[in-house]
């Protein structure tokens, strides 16, 4: 144990770690991983960049119609009216037509390639297709037709000239950046087919406690739910996760399954973590390694601990459900996102009005668990529970929660407050 860390298990948390100050030393700790795979467009969602991007061709890489219409010299529409339509001769389709010539026009779609000659676009509902006059005199099979314009159109109008949405060689992305389906796109529509990425940071996720089992709880048994959450979070946080057996309150295999797994980035156990007898692995991990905090100023979850074993950093998340996953949106999902070089966005919130007081201690910043609903163009919050972090269903069934800075004592009734989703998977 560090010297100046307290012994928790005679003063219990008197003094707790501001969260803010508990999360920068965590990430103090540690260094981000440095290794890359290159990865196919299919494989690459929610991936980090490792390297900047650019652009490998012109998109789009010819002229094309940016309407529905003709495609037309410019200069031959000039003068065009409702009452005074210019008239050009139908030469074709697009894809049959090489060169518009003088006062010609080709029938084009939007997306269709410019012919040659070509520099403007007609919109379809700016013309009228008709016969042309002595068509139809059996002289030849094919029926000549002319185009009436009723609107000029500039030199580019309507035209979606190569590189316009990108041009080749163009910055796409920095490294770093996370990728979206959107920017696999256009990673794609500019002949782009892999990519190096940062490899998703390895995590072993160890559920501990000797009342815990998988199925068919005893009476003084408890169903193991953390580990299977918490592995399912690193997933969506952009880790990849082992979910390892149970391990009993035993120090002595605490201690083996967490040496079995150093070679991860990452270990992050649940339950074990306050100052109980059975509370064990805050000890086990100071004899391996360094603590780096124990304790924190955060409510539910205050006895949340993290540390470091030759240069693994090892969380350690609270047992009872809602603390468990308090803890792992504040310590984990930063962890994860600053080993595997991903950026840690903000969660996004909603503006509601409070129907009913939240209760908070100074000092302490407390994650109030609400459900929003709908006030005609308003919402609504209402506290869940204000207490409970071992009731489950408190935060599985809410909607997002409040989060209570240290400064204040509690959020009145009729205050509008920002409910942060932090389901929210990025």
């Amino acid at each position: 144990m560090s010297d100046d860390q307290p012994d928790r298990k005679r003063s219990g948390f008197k003094d707790k770690t501001r969260l803010a100050a508990a999360r920068e030393r965590l990430l103090d700790a540690v260094e981000p991983h440095d290794r890359t795979a290159t990865v196919g467009l299919s494989s690459a969602d929610g991936r980090a960049l490792a390297e900047s991007v650019e652009a490998a061709r012109d998109v789009p890489h010819y002229p094309r119609a940016a309407m529905d219409g003709y495609a037309v010299r410019a200069a031959d529409t000039f003068g065009a009216s409702d009452r005074s339509p210019e008239v050009l001769r139908r030469v074709g389709e697009a894809g049959e037509v090489e060169t518009v010539p003088p006062d010609g026009a080709v029938r084009v779609h939007t997306g269709s390639e410019l012919p040659d000659g070509a520099d403007g676009v007609v919109m379809i509902e700016q013309t009228d297709e008709r016969e042309a006059p002595g068509a139809s005199d059996g002289a030849s099979a094919e029926v000549t037709r002319d185009v009436e314009v009723f609107d000029a159109v500039a030199e580019g109008e309507n035209v979606a000239p190569v590189g316009e949405d990108v041009a080749a060689g163009q910055h796409l992305y920095d490294a770093g950046h996370r990728l979206r389906p959107s920017d696999l796109g256009l990673l794609k529509s500019v002949g782009i087919e892999s990519v190096a990425v940062r490899e998703r940071p390895s995590v072993a996720v160890v559920p501990t406690g000797e009342e815990l089992v998988q199925s068919d709880p005893d009476p003084g048994e408890v169903i193991e739910t953390n580990g299977l959450t918490v592995s399912r979070y690193v997933e969506r946080w952009g880790g990849s996760a082992t979910y390892r057996d149970v391990v009993t309150d035993d120090a002595e295999a605490l201690r083996v399954a967490i040496q079995r797994d150093l070679t991860e980035d990452v270990v992050v156990t649940t339950g074990g973590s306050s100052v109980g007898e059975r509370d064990l692995l805050p000890e086990v991990v100071a004899d391996l390694g360094e603590i780096v905090f124990h304790g924190v100023a955060l409510k539910p979850g205050h006895p949340v601990a993290a540390g470091v074993i030759e240069g693994t950093p090892i969380v350690m998340l609270p047992g009872y459900p809602v603390a468990c996953i308090v803890n792992a949106v504040q310590f984990l999902r930063p962890l994860l996102k600053y080993v595997g070089g991903l950026p840690d966005e903000p969660f996004p919130t909603t503006e509601a009005r409070l129907d009913r007081k939240i209760r908070s201690e100074p000092g302490i910043r407390t994650f109030a668990r609400v459900e929003v609903e709908a006030d005609g163009d308003k919402r609504v919050a209402t506290p869940t529970r204000a207490s409970g972090s071992g009731v489950l269903s408190s935060v599985a069934l809410a909607d997002g929660w409040v989060v209570v800075p240290e400064g204040r004592e509690g959020i009145p009734a009729g205050e509008t407050v920002a409910v942060q989703d932090w389901e929210w998977s990025a």
